[in-house]
């Protein structure tokens, strides 16, 4: 990414959170401060864990009064499973952060691209020759002709580079049905040193999302038709990692100063060197601090499946070189460190405690399903769906851990 214009002192994460939330708690914006904290849904909400900033918020968004008032701004923390095998590229994670501001039913789009405009150029240092923005330009399929004429003015008045799009492109909606309108996407350019900008959004790459601004104007109907939202709200959010991943000049969120003590500390630890293996172990790790101090225990169900399934990932990348790699040896600071960043209690032990035990776990689990697997009538044959579920049902063996010992051979 382009460093040109990167400060000497790159801005670190806790003044980039800081930076955004005290530009909309301005007396001149109100926005309220809302905890954003836990991973854990509201009750009754059917996801395990929260999985976007406007999760929470989505009652707020129906036309349910918020007991601190119509303009919102908070730091949401995001688990995503998704996207488990993409972890270790430059830009996933499991455990992740959103920046969001709301106007709920309060001001406009117009308002709020002004903001974002105002925040990312002159807060945040951006040269305005490297934002490109996006607006909804029309589509009878989703119901909806006409261009976002107040987002394509606010655009043209401040000066930026537009690019109307079309389809779902800048379309946002919470599923098939319910609130939805057109989005308003702002761009980074990220090319190396001395590349100018070049191309839209949508033909070059190099252009990358920062920050999305949702104009919800609509409900959509099972029948597929649209009416005006009584209370029409504005919606934006922007991912923590990948703004300072952009402000800090890097190519990948693992090179920022959030992971920069994992990157150090683990190969000291482990002797890593492969560069995937290190940034997974690495995310996966920093995530189940957060789950950990979610209060969220491994089990074979539910949302304990989650943290399980991860710390089994890990072991697997661990022990792939070096069977004796044990997760007792995981340094300390790296788990107060990342208890300190989500204002989590700072005591590493349980954490380490719950580790240790899903080692010992995992390793009785892998023995006996060596033992199991060595049988003659297993070792001949492909495994069937029928062999996966007595595995699984007699022996406790997960079919993803059978899978991963008969690859292993």
């Amino acid at each position: 990414m382009d460093t040109s214009n990167s400060p000497t002192t790159p801005i670190t994460t806790q003044q980039t959170i800081d930076t955004f939330t005290r530009f909309f708690r301005d007396s001149g914006r109100g926005h309220s401060l809302i905890t954003g904290g836990t991973l854990l849904p509201p009750p009754g909400d059917p996801v395990l864990f929260t999985t976007s900033g406007m999760h929470p918020l989505t009652p707020y968004l129906e036309g349910r009064p918020h007991p601190l008032g119509h303009r919102l701004v908070n730091v949401q923390r995001c688990l995503r499973t998704t996207d488990l095998d993409e972890v270790g590229d430059s830009t996933h994670l499991t455990v992740f952060e959103m920046l969001g501001s709301w106007s709920l039913g309060d001001y406009g789009g117009p308002q709020s691209l002004r903001w974002g405009y105002e925040l990312l150029h002159e807060g945040f240092g951006i040269p305005r020759e490297r934002l490109h923005v996006t607006v909804f330009g029309g589509d009878e399929r989703l119901g909806v002709s006409d261009v976002d004429h107040e987002s394509l003015r606010t655009w043209e008045d401040i000066g930026l580079p537009i690019e109307l799009t079309h389809g779902e492109e800048n379309w946002w909606s919470n599923g098939p049905t319910g609130p939805c309108g057109p989005d308003s996407e702002i761009f980074v350019w990220t090319g190396g040193p001395g590349t100018p900008p070049q191309g839209t959004p949508t033909t070059d790459d190099r252009w990358v999302e920062v920050w999305n601004h949702v104009m919800m104007r609509h409900r959509r109907h099972e029948d597929g038709s649209l009416t005006p939202l009584k209370q029409q709200n504005v919606d934006t959010g922007m991912g923590l990692e990948r703004l300072v991943t952009i402000l800090q000049g890097k190519d990948s969120v693992y090179e920022t100063d959030l992971f920069e003590p994992w990157l150090r500390r683990l190969p000291e630890v482990w002797g890593l060197g492969n560069s995937i293996d290190l940034r997974l172990l690495s995310d996966h790790l920093r995530s189940l601090v957060v789950i950990h101090g979610d209060g969220v225990h491994p089990s074979n169900t539910g949302r304990g499946y989650v943290p399980r399934r991860l710390i089994r990932r890990v072991l697997t990348t661990l022990w792939r070189d070096d069977p004796s790699r044990t997760l007792t040896d995981l340094p300390r600071e790296l788990v107060e460190g990342t208890q300190s960043h989500f204002h989590l209690p700072e005591d590493p032990s349980p954490v380490l405690t719950t580790l240790d035990q899903e080692e010992r776990r995992f390793r009785s689990l892998l023995d006996r399903g060596r033992q199991v697997l060595s049988r003659p009538g297993y070792r001949s044959r492909p495994l069937t769906d029928d062999d996966y579920h007595y595995l699984h049902d007699t022996h406790g063996l997960p079919r993803d851990l059978v899978q991963g010992l008969v690859e292993q051979g």
